[in-house]
């Protein structure tokens, strides 16, 4: 049943057309042998599970962001991105227009290797836990003495497992040769080093530090693409520039506030999840929002 409450799209729905595959946050159509549509919705997971609200505008925010990254890398990276224009996609979705405009894509189908591919320019999150514990993240040893948010110059490739229930496990360089074969490793660990530098210059200029991020790639007609989203508050963690200080944690553009909630309510991360109040809601919607005004120069459409 499509939910459309003030603005929130919690599940999308297309009757008599084929659903592909439904995630966390993204509900995927079959549209032909060779392309899907992905529906960005307002669903919100954290700690794995998803919560009972939808979250004003996120969608809209992953889909049109994911958008302008592509076209940033255009002619530098191949993508599955075809176009965001629903007068563009074939005929049997344009009866939906008002469910999917500004939070949908067609893309091209690709084969995903079923790798995260991780890129950290400052410890955080599990890095910062890993390096306490060993001092090292995922295997790669670092220099001692590095506080929590520091720069890691040059950034650092850590693979992760692709679980399609519970958490991502970091793996290390040698499993993911094994999984995948060393010459994709390669392809993979080199492409997303580069994309990650591009786009931190680029959000640099813009005040926002992308921390790190997480790319999925995957084949079509035997070429690697980027697929997924890419560079958005949900993959990626952005910290305002103008406030980053390291040895403690940085403010962040994404969910953090959500999760801070419910740390600060003893909630034992079973389901279901507890409800989200009003002005949780209503301040995370703007850290999405506020993520996208920066980095494009422009308002949500």
């Amino acid at each position: 049943m499509t939910q459309l409450t003030q603005s929130v799209l919690r599940e999308s729905s297309l009757p008599g057309i084929k659903l592909f595959s439904r995630g966390k946050v993204r509900d995927v159509y079959e549209a032909d042998d060779q392309r899907l549509l992905i529906v960005a919705t307002d669903r919100l997971s954290a700690f794995d599970l998803v919560m009972g609200e939808g979250i004003p505008d996120k969608g809209r925010v992953l889909t049109q962001l994911s958008c302008f990254w592509f076209d940033f890398l255009r002619g530098f990276i191949k993508s599955h991105f075809l176009t965001a224009e629903v007068d563009e996609y074939p005929a049997q979705f344009r009866t939906y227009a008002e469910q999917l405009s500004g939070r949908s894509m067609l893309a091209l189908k690709a084969r995903p290797f079923p790798i995260e591919c991780v890129v950290r320019g400052y410890l955080a999150g599990s890095g910062w836990k890993d390096y306490q514990a060993t001092g090292a993240v995922c295997g790669i040893r670092l220099p001692a003495g590095l506080t929590e948010s520091a720069k890691l110059d040059p950034p650092i490739f850590t693979p992760s497992t692709k679980a399609t229930e519970g958490h991502d496990e970091n793996i290390t360089w040698e499993e993911m040769v094994r999984r995948i074969g060393r010459e994709a490793a390669e392809t993979l660990q080199r492409q997303s080093l580069v994309v990650y530098e591009r786009a931190r210059d680029y959000a640099e200029s813009r005040g926002i530090i992308i921390a790190d991020t997480k790319f999925e790639w995957g084949l079509a007609a035997s070429e690697i693409i980027l697929i997924d989203e890419v560079l958005t508050p949900d993959s990626s963690r952005f910290w305002p520039s103008d406030d980053y200080q390291p040895g403690r944690p940085q403010p962040s553009f994404d969910k953090q506030f959500v999760r801070d909630y419910l740390e600060s309510i003893g909630w034992n991360k079973q389901p279901p999840p507890p409800p989200l109040p009003a002005q949780v809601i209503a301040r995370t919607s703007d850290k999405y929002r506020e993520a996208y005004r920066r980095l494009t120069g422009r308002s949500l459409d």
